[in-house]
């Protein structure tokens, strides 16, 4: 009836939305500025998302921009892994085939996994990174082919998305930041229901300032009727206008239905139901059309004409009169590349599906399984498998059904797709009961999974069990970011191996999984776990999980309590390893081993192994372990005091893993070579890398450590309120599940030098105390002797404070015990043992000229600009107030003062300066010249800006009165000694009153001046 006939029901007149595309075209000027540009084009099925999406397209196009479209697929499973985007970027590669070879050069492999035209996606590597490492080469692609033109990505129908396009879109939306790009996706917003896995991405982009929200409107009736005359081309009657409102509720696309129902002369007019309305136009197409609609309506959002031709089964002549008639009627559309139909709009699509009878459904599925089966060429070869798979589901066949799945999840893991990966092996596990023992038996692990079998057995030639798709979708939860997903997975295979307990290699497997998880979600620290693996693989031959769970367990060991006993274990993680012939497991115990080696008093030994094993995991390709090795090298030659070699080697390590984007790896690189730079005194660049880490970091853990060497920064800077704000971000990243001494004792020397600084005596011996009585493990002295010194300099600086007086001893005595049998395997730390010594002898006013000489000739040539300045300064007092060689003392001081000034060290900078002025040193050698102002008999509180009163106010501060006592004191009210509080407190550049004190009693602002040598005879 419809053959050759084509029913107008679209306007040709753009109505409404004039803000809407004015929004969008400005987003098109804005990013030519190179501000890329990212809209969310919201609102219910029928609207006009598409339409106003068209005439952007155009506009951009008339702009001369490069345009591409991709859409989501409805597909089940949770549909093609990055669909929209490989369509769109297959468009961009048909249009800039060299820009886009360029802007992807050096990375095609990996890129790949999105789009399969740049080459062969390579089998490996997969790790808890692998994602944001593809995610990451995605952006600086699009930023590098956007550089010099304007792109323009749409993403249609996002309310279909797979979880790793969400993921994707996210992270390019959080990252882009250069480049002519505008980025545009689509949804429904009707279909946004309270559990939609769309629904926290849309509530997760509305925080982004560089995100803009448009939400499409139903028309009103003015609106309607300029849509009605452009689609009859006359102005309607009115009734009619008021009827089609009325009956369309402002809906565009019903608006084009009830129209282009009446107009296809069908009986019923107006139906009562709007899923009637949408059916009542096919079912006027001749017979052979619907069949045809019905075949496309379950094929997907997009049916290829070679395999809609071999499911239909009808001759080629009968097939396109059918599609001319439902391309006539508006129904269906060919795909702009001219290879297949899709229908115009995908509400009609589902109605027609809703309509089918369940029988006539799964047949429908089952051709389309047939057809692809018989001639792989009908479809895209990424797609051809997560399809096959999804047709058999459909067509309740499971033994066809779960080999096709489990072959989908296997694509879907290559293309780092794990979300994918994760469901369709869940849908295995659904269809495994069902599936024919026979079918089951033929499946083997070798084909289907990548984490090795856990049992133990030949992956070749043992059968599949249900355990390994559990073991395989636990790793992909993992790989995905699905943390409780996966424990929940774990949990539920140990129960099934409970209830066996003949298979303790496979239950130690999954013991050893739930030990990383539950470390990882925050639950506990993973070693009652470990310690149940251990048990289970106890007496049992040697094997690649007895091998795996002592590696787990010796790095445990390492993290957590180094010793004797755990690099036994280290060892023979070491030894199992080399027996099954597991070499990158043994690389990773070997790793272990040095570290526990290093630590344990033979570092040379240690850092040569894991040198080998650096070499031996870059020759095999392993960049994981490689990156693991930089990390412990690094942080190994630090803790040696061999900080330049310390950041060469983290530099080289963040080249290597930059370009496999192991971000986790390299933020761990990244926070060590901030430690470095601090300790060479290269602060700047230490802010920089450590402000990365945070930023880049995935994990907790790096991030933690990165705001610990900011609050070391702050310390030094004198910037009490930063550090204190980096210290409680520190104590977030950490949590208190997983307690390691790498990380606890930093934080507990880091808050006894906010502590000291606020004026806080009670709790940095409180502090103290607490990081003593935990004990210093094998290896902690590199943490614990700054910890002691920084304790025993504030008890030094406290002496005179008449809080600090009770109490000093005992706390003296906490610091000598804590120091008593801690190691100096390097010169960096026997210095700090004899700065310690002399703090710890100058609280009690004992330390002498010959003390302080040692300290400074021992931190001399350590290359650490900031603690010898702090010695020199020590030195230069001591000898000051001993009347010694002023001119040596002030050498010391001018030197001292140059590299805090050239550090930013504001408050040893202060320090130095008040010991000048009160011995009337210059600290510079213009200070000394004729035109000099005369500052010999400066006051150094006149030098901080107080005045005689405020002077008093203060000395009274320092010894702890309060407000009311100042007042009865100086004769002066309590208000107005308060005033006189506020005002010190803002010129000192302090935030409170203990802090005021600490700092006059630091300066020695109350003390007698230093000694000046005595007049010769004959001068006066």
């Amino acid at each position: 009836m419809l053959g050759g006939v084509e029913t107008r029901s679209v306007s040709p007149v753009f109505v409404g939305r004039a803000d809407e595309l004015a929004a969008l075209v400005d987003a098109l000027t804005r990013a030519a500025e190179q501000e890329p540009q990212a809209l969310l084009i919201g609102g219910e099925a029928g609207v006009g998302k598409t339409r106003l999406t068209e005439e952007f397209l155009g506009e951009a196009a008339r702009h001369g921009a490069v345009v591409a479209l991709g859409g989501c697929v409805e597909i089940g499973a949770e549909g093609l892994p990055f669909a929209p985007f490989s369509t769109a970027l297959r468009t961009l590669l048909r249009q800039l085939p060299d820009e886009l070879a360029a802007a992807a050069a050096g990375q095609e492999d990996e890129l790949a996994r999105i789009l399969p035209e740049l080459g062969e996606t390579p089998r490996g590597p997969h790790d808890e990174e692998s994602t944001a490492r593809l995610f990451e080469l995605t952006a600086r692609m699009l930023e590098r082919l956007a550089a010099h033109r304007t792109v323009v990505l749409v993403l249609e129908d996002l309310h279909w998305a797979d979880t790793s396009t969400r993921h994707l879109l996210a992270y390019l939306l959080r990252t882009l930041g250069s480049g002519r790009l505008v980025l545009v996706a689509t949804y429904r917003a009707d279909d946004i229901h309270r559990r939609h896995p769309l629904r926290p991405l849309l509530a997760e982009l509305d925080r982004l300032r560089t995100v803009q929200r448009i939400e499409l409107r139903r028309f009103n009736r003015a609106e309607v009727r300029r849509q009605l005359a452009g689609i009859l081309a006359t102005e309607p009657e009115e009734s009619f206008v008021d009827s089609v409102f009325d009956r369309s509720d402002g809906n565009a696309f019903f608006v084009e239905e009830l129209v282009a129902s009446r107009e296809s002369g069908c009986r019923t007019g107006l139906t009562e139901s709007l899923r009637d309305l949408l059916l009542v136009r096919v079912e006027v197409l001749p017979d052979a059309a619907q069949r045809v609609v019905r075949v496309v309506a379950e094929g997907g959002s997009t049916v290829e004409y070679a395999l809609l031709r071999a499911v239909v089964q009808l001759g080629e002549d009968e097939l396109i009169e059918a599609l001319r008639a439902a391309v006539g009627a508006n129904i269906l559309l060919a795909t702009s590349d001219g290879d297949g139909y899709r229908f115009r709009h995908s509400l009609v699509r589902e109605a027609v599906s809703d309509d089918l009878l369940p029988g006539e459904r799964a047949r429908v599925n089952r051709r389309y399984a047939e057809a692809m089966e018989a001639d792989e060429s009908l479809v895209r070869a990424e797609e051809r498998v997560i399809r096959l798979a999804n047709y058999w589901y459909a067509a309740n066949s499971p033994a066809k059904a779960l080999p096709a799945v489990l072959a989908a999840s296997v694509t879907a893991r290559r293309r780092h797709a794990y979300s994918e990966q994760l469901s369709l092996l869940e849908r295995a596990m659904e269809l495994w009961e069902s599936t024919p023992e026979e079918v089951r038996d033929e499946l083997r692990p070798a084909d289907y999974t990548d984490v090795y079998p856990p049992c133990g057995c030949d992956p070749e030639t043992t059968p599949l069990q249900r355990l390994d798709l559990f073991a395989e979708a636990t790793v992909a939860a993992r790989f995905g970011g699905e943390r409780e997903r996966a424990l929940k997975l774990v949990k539920l295979a140990l129960r099934i191996l409970d209830e066996d307990g003949s298979d303790p290699l496979r239950a130690a497997w999954f013991w050893t999984e739930r030990s990383r998880l539950v470390a990882n979600l925050a639950r506990g620290d993973g070693w009652e776990e470990i310690a149940r693996a251990q048990e289970l693989v106890k007496g049992l031959p040697p094997s690649q999980v007895h091998a795996d769970v002592l590696v787990r367990a010796a790095g445990w060991g390492m993290l957590h309590n180094p010793g004797p006993a755990n690099l036994a274990a280290a060892e023979r993680a070491v030894e199992y390893a080399r027996m099954v012939g597991a070499e990158e497991t043994e690389l990773n115990a070997r790793i272990t081993h040095g570290s526990l080696l290093a630590d344990s008093g033979d570092p040379d030994a240690g850092l040569a192994e894991i040198h080998d094993v650096l070499v031996r995991a870059s020759e095999l390709g392993f960049t994981l372990l490689a990156g693991r090795a930089h990390i412990n090298l690094s942080s190994q030659l630090e803790g040696l005091g061999r900080s330049r070699e310390a950041v060469e080697l983290a530099e080289q390590g963040i080249r290597l893993v930059a370009k496999s984007r192991l971000l986790d790896t390299e933020a761990w690189l990244r926070g060590n070579m901030a430690e470095s730079l601090y300790s060479l005194g290269r602060w700047d660049e230490a802010a920089t890398e450590a402000r990365r880490t945070l930023r880049d970091g995935q994990g907790a853990p790096p991030r933690g450590t990165a705001a610990a060497h900011l609050v070391h920064l702050a310390l030094a800077r004198g910037e009490l309120t930063e550090a204190a704000h980096q210290l409680a971000a520190a104590h977030t990243h950490f949590g208190t599940h997983d307690a390691q001494p790498q990380h606890r004792l930093p934080l507990y020397r880091l808050a006894i030098g906010i502590a000291e600084g606020e004026g806080r005596i009670a709790d940095v011996r409180a502090e103290t105390a607490e990081a003593v009585a935990l004990g210093f493990a094998l290896g902690q002295h590199r943490y614990a002797w700054p910890l002691l010194l920084a304790s025993a300099s504030a008890e030094a600086d406290a002496r005179g404070l008449p809080a600090a007086d009770e109490g000093r001893e005992a706390a003296l005595t906490v610091l000598r015990t804590g120091a008593r049998d801690l190691p100096t395997p390097a010169p960096v730390w026997a210095a700090h043992a004899e700065y310690l010594r002399a703090e710890l002898l100058r609280a009690e006013d004992r330390d002498t000229l010959a003390d302080w000489t040692v300290v400074e000739a021992a931190v001399r040539p350590l290359q650490r600009p900031y603690l010898l300045a702090r010695a020199r300064h020590r030195l230069a007092e001591a000898m000051l107030a001993r009347g010694a060689d002023r001119e040596e003392a002030a050498c010391l001081l001018r030197d001292a003062h140059a590299a805090a000034d050239r550090l930013g060290a504001r408050r040893l900078r202060e320090e130095l300066a008040l010991l000048a002025q009160r011995a009337r040193l210059p600290l510079t050698a213009d200070d000394t010249g004729p035109d000099r102002p005369d500052r010999d008999t400066e006051d150094p509180l006149e030098a901080l800006g107080l005045t005689s009163r405020e002077r008093d106010v203060l000395r009274l501060v320092a010894t702890g009165s309060t407000n009311r006592q100042i007042a009865e004191e100086l004769f002066i009210s309590p208000k107005t000694a308060s005033v006189h509080v506020s005002n010190i407190l803002a010129k000192l550049g302090v935030a409170g009153r203990g802090e005021a004190a600490a700092l006059a009693h630091r300066l020695r602002l109350f003390t007698p001046a230093v000694p000046e040598p005595a007049t010769p005879a004959g001068r006066g």
